[in-house]
């Protein structure tokens, strides 16, 4: 049997409708366009069976696949939708009032039942910030944040609250996926120098810290994001603050924790600084892909021992998307960067294609794992509206433009269940497109009249580091190191590098037997005068000579140095003679 074929939900100026995916591009007669101004929220069940939009007169589900009414809702407020995982309760929302005298406002976070439409429990929520309640997959409990509490209800039983966890200024917490055993993590910031922590509890064992799975505590953590693993076995923290004490990142700093459900936690070492700009774990749940560094960005994959696997070098990125299967995986740089592309296959780690999306705001896999759609959507940006769908060797195979004085808000495909549509081998051959090569020409740089009709010369700020496997050769695996001995190994290697490098910079000055430059142990070549004044003379020279070193190198990447600095380089030369005079004289 032939897998279905997905459809893609475009919501604009023009009405809401729906397009048939690949190969086919069409609009769905199935679904009739809703032609309103007004649409503000749509949403697919989990299992793309159930579509529910609100018109700004009603809140209407139906079947995706017959077009049938399942249920309309008398919502015309309604901002947000939400569908339960098992299609049993649709979750409302909109802005909270209070009225003109003071006294509180209605509630304004619905819950209701899908098939007879009764309202099963109204609360109040004041934020649109994580305003939906959380479900298991299995809908065996339901879960919502309440001043310092979690508050959960099972079976859809929102009259009885069967659990509470009760942390002190809780603000955060993620449900895991999957099945049962059902897991949380949550969230709790440091105050008074306190650390920040997030910890992991099994439902329903919320007896204290000694009943908790795991624990992670951390500083500098104004605000974090918690990432689960679809197996459920791992959560990534990104923990960050607003402002970057050092004054060397605009975005605050960030660091990266992992939390295993086992007790296991680590800190994710990134070897560029800089910010962290996406983490995505891969379906599979055994691997994750960090982007992070000053641009150009780095892109690394590491395992569930936070060990470096595959580092794709540096390049143009902020974004990182795996499709379902996981075999597939694209960097990108959208947002402020030109919406450079790159596809890599995963198991081989080669790269397939590297398409352009200039402007895009939206990108999304669709559950084929074969194509995606980039957007370009308002109000992100109000001109060039329209969106494009591709498949992942880099051609495009269908793309819509919106015309003048209309927008696009938001494009989305229907989701699957797993399994529905199976992975297929990698193919490194384009697919042939219909549409025209529009790519546009790279844009070349201004160039004075002066230079114009000379060589070009390259004028790249950065060099770009290529990509490079980080696996240990088959040959070389030994018997895998404790977290200590890790460290103390990195240490190690860390100052034999250095010696290394004083070693060399000692051999260029002056001629050593092959014996002395052999002591592995010594940084410094072990010639002696005999004299201890004039060793530390010798010493204190090279010190500053190396000093010298790194100022005219800080010079030639452009950095403006003081008059003091400046000085310091014109006496190179004198330093140099005088070093030579010591040496000539034992």
């Amino acid at each position: 049997m032939a897998p279905p074929t997905p459809l893609l939900a475009v919501r604009g100026s023009k009405g809401l409708y729906m397009v048939n995916g690949p190969p086919s591009f069409t609009e769905n007669a199935t679904f009739e366009r809703d032609a309103g101004k007004n649409c503000k929220a749509f949403t697919f069940s989990q299992d793309g069976s159930l579509f529910a939009w609100c018109n700004g007169e009603k809140v209407n589900i139906v079947n995706v696949t017959s077009a049938e009414l399942v249920h309309s809702f008398d919502l015309p407020k309604a901002v947000c939708l939400e569908l339960s995982p098992k299609n049993i309760v649709l979750a409302t929302w909109q802005a909270y009032t209070t009225a003109k005298d003071g006294t509180a406002g209605v509630p304004n976070l619905q819950l209701y039942d899908v098939k007879t439409g009764k309202c099963l429990k109204s609360f109040i929520q004041k934020k649109m910030q994580n305003w939906c309640p959380c479900w298991a997959e299995d809908e065996s409990i339901c879960a919502r944040s309440v001043n310092n509490e979690i508050h959960f209800f099972e079976k859809n039983e929102f009259n009885t609250i069967a659990n509470k966890l009760h942390l002190q200024k809780v603000s955060d917490f993620v449900l895991s996926p999957g099945s049962q055993p059902n897991k949380v993590a949550v969230y709790v910031p440091g105050s008074k120098g306190a650390p920040s922590f997030v910890r992991l509890y099994q439902y329903p064992n919320f007896g204290g810290p000694q009943s908790a799975l795991a624990n992670k505590s951390f500083f500098k953590a104004d605000k974090v994001t918690m990432l689960w693993n679809k197996k459920a076995t791992a959560v990534l923290v990104i923990a960050s603050t607003e402002v970057d004490k050092t004054g060397a990142s605009y975005y605050g700093e960030q660091t990266l924790h992992y939390i295993a459900t086992n007790g296991e936690s680590a800190v994710v070492q990134l070897p560029k600084t800089g910010p962290i700009y996406d983490v995505v774990w891969n379906p599979n749940s055994t691997e994750f892909c960090v982007v992070y560094g000053f641009m150009p960005a780095k892109a690394t994959v590491f395992n569930l021992k936070c060990d470096p696997v595959f580092d794709f070098g540096t390049g143009p990125r902020n974004a990182v998307y795996y499709n379902p299967s996981g075999h597939i995986l694209v960097l990108a740089g959208f947002g402020n960067l030109r919406g450079q592309m790159e596809v890599w296959d995963v198991k081989n780690y080669k790269l397939i294609s590297k398409p352009l999306g200039s402007d895009s705001t939206y990108f999304a896999w669709c559950p084929d794992g074969e194509h995606f759609v980039t957007a370009t959507c308002a109000p992100r940006l109000r001109v060039g509206n329209g969106y494009k769908i591709w498949h992942y060797t880099g051609s495009v195979l269908h793309q819509y433009e919106v015309p003048v004085n209309e927008e696009l808000w938001q494009v989305s495909w229907q989701p699957f269940l797993d399994g529905i549509f199976p992975a297929k081998a990698v193919t490194y051959q384009v697919v042939p497109s219909e549409l025209p090569n529009a790519e546009p020409k790279p844009a070349q740089a201004y160039r004075p009249p002066a230079l114009r009709n000379k060589p070009v010369t390259s004028s790249k700020l950065h060099e770009d580091e290529p990509p490079q496997n980080m696996k240990p050769q088959p040959g070389s695996i030994d018997k895998p190191l404790s977290k200590t001995a890790l460290k103390n190994q990195r240490k190690h290697e860390a100052k034999k590098a250095a010696k290394q490098e004083a070693r060399v910079d000692g051999s260029q000055e002056s001629a050593l037997p092959p014996a002395t430059q052999n002591i592995p142990c010594n940084p410094m070549p072990a010639v002696t005068s005999g004299d201890p004044e004039v060793d530390k003379k010798i010493k204190n020279l090279k010190k500053k000579l190396k000093a010298i070193e790194q100022l005219k190198e800080q010079a030639a990447s452009g950095k403006q140095l003081e008059k003091n600095q400046l000085e310091k380089i014109q006496k190179e030369g004198s330093l140099l003679q005088e070093l030579e005079d010591l040496e000539l004289g034992f």
